[in-house]
């Protein structure tokens, strides 16, 4: 960002009232800090800028910061992100350092009054009632198809903007900060069939198969016969083009179907779900690893791959945007709880092995793609879809690189059954 910070203003554009009194109002906000956010106002002063910031908020109306001023609310920032009354220029990913500051910010009381005078002189600035109703819509479904439609049939196009040319939408596997997205998502397919043994003949499972990578590659380079579920139609159409493109029709098989309706006469000497658990809820881990415990064989291995948090879903900022907008049935447990559920289910954890650090890097991949693609992205869908996931994305690498969520793959088998396996880990990275 331009060296300008609060002592040395560039001359505005266009000065009015509302941004002086804006001036104002933030430069109480944010003395002494000295952080990654830069402030741009709707006549172009500009605050807290120089070489230490990485990212500029700026703000078209003035409604938009009198409305995050007097809610407090970080929802209502994205929120304003999303329509447009502010952008977002830099690394957005910088953005999420000031949340907590103005979230935790106490004034004494003769500046929170003055503060506060000066906020509601603003002019005031209404969501349109649009923009409610898809909120409103978003949040009524109930972890079904509709619910998995709303995030993953954006459409098959714009996905293929950012994922790799397989279009693998979860955590890679890196070896190094320098290895290309492509090859890591390949080192994440290896690996998840490596963890499993998987063994010519044997039959897999795959939970939420998205675009069909895993079972292709499966059957492909492990002689296995695959078959996948999804309840998105873009991703069963473009799975089942993928299989014949691949010469897999005797191998791999894909269905639109919920694993709630699996029939339980068929069993697998493999199970595996990457990145679909999330989906889940809490309330239903019983349900889905009761499912999964019946669809297993005796001997059979079932590998979880999905993400965690540090304190279970509670009711915050980012877990109200998160179902309003992004995921609509999403919900986080802790690792403990969710290796619990496993337990209590009938299994016994094998493995467990944490990838946060990998989903950091895999997200921040995803985010500069979407960017560069950013004409194109709005294209396939619009401006409003593509702010949402870059919002989404480059919040969720900032806290899997802060710790506050994780992803965990959990390799479990029946209790009280011996198991063919290895004593030592060396197969599965010789």
């Amino acid at each position: 960002m331009s060296d300008v910070n609060n002592q040395s203003l560039p001359e505005p554009k266009q000065s009015d009232g509302s941004a002086i009194l804006a001036q104002n109002i933030i430069s109480t906000l944010l003395e002494g800090y000295r952080g990654t956010t830069a402030i741009r106002l709707w006549d172009e002063r500009v605050l807290n800028d120089g070489p230490h910031t990485s990212c500029a908020v700026v703000f078209r109306r003035p409604g938009a910061l009198r409305e995050l001023l007097l809610k407090r609310d970080m929802v209502k920032l994205a929120e304003a992100y999303l329509s447009g009354a502010i952008d977002i220029e830099g690394k957005l990913e910088a953005l999420f350092d000031l949340a907590p500051r103005l979230q935790k910010l106490k004034l004494p009381l003769r500046k929170q009054l003055l503060t506060l005078i000066r906020v509601l002189r603003l002019p005031s600035g209404v969501e349109s009632g649009a923009a409610r109703q898809k909120r409103a819509s978003r949040s009524a479904h109930h972890n079904s198809r509709a619910s998995i439609s709303h995030h993953y049939d954006v459409s098959n196009d714009f996905y293929k903007l950012w994922l790799d040319p397989q279009m693998i939408y979860s955590c890679a596997y890196f070896k190094d900060e320098q290895q290309s997205l492509a090859e890591a998502q390949n080192d994440k397919l290896e690996h998840i069939c490596r963890k499993l043994r998987l063994q010519p003949g044997q039959r897999l499972l795959d939970i939420g198969c998205g675009w069909g990578a895993l079972i292709c590659w499966a059957a492909k380079h492990y002689g296995v016969v695959s078959h996948g579920i999804t309840l998105s139609q873009q991703q069963f159409d473009y799975a089942q083009q993928h299989i014949r493109e691949q010469g897999l029709q005797d191998r791999v098989t894909v269905e639109l179907r919920d694993y709630r309706d699996m029939p339980t006469d068929v069993q697998y000497d493999r199970i595996v779900s990457v990145g679909m658990f999330e989906h889940v809820g809490v309330k239903n881990f019983p349900l889905y690893f009761g499912m999964v415990k019946s669809l297993l064989k005796a001997g059979g291995l079932f590998l979880n791959h999905g993400i965690t948090n540090d304190n279970g879903w509670q009711k915050t900022d980012l877990t109200r945007f998160i179902n309003n907008y992004v995921f609509p049935d999403g919900e986080l447990a802790r690792m403990s709880d969710v290796s619990l559920a496993m337990e209590q289910a009938g299994f016994e954890v094998l493995d467990v092995e944490s990838l946060r650090r990998h989903y950091a890097m895999t997200l921040r991949h995803w985010v500069k793609a979407l960017e560069q693609n950013r004409e194109a992205a709005i294209a396939e869908s619009s401006d409003a879809t593509y702010r949402l996931w870059r919002l989404y994305m480059a919040g969720s690498a900032y806290y899997f690189d802060q710790g506050g969520i994780s992803v965990y793959q959990l390799l479990v088998g029946h209790t009280h059954q011996s198991l063919s396996l290895p004593l030592r880990r060396e197969d599965i990275y010789s």
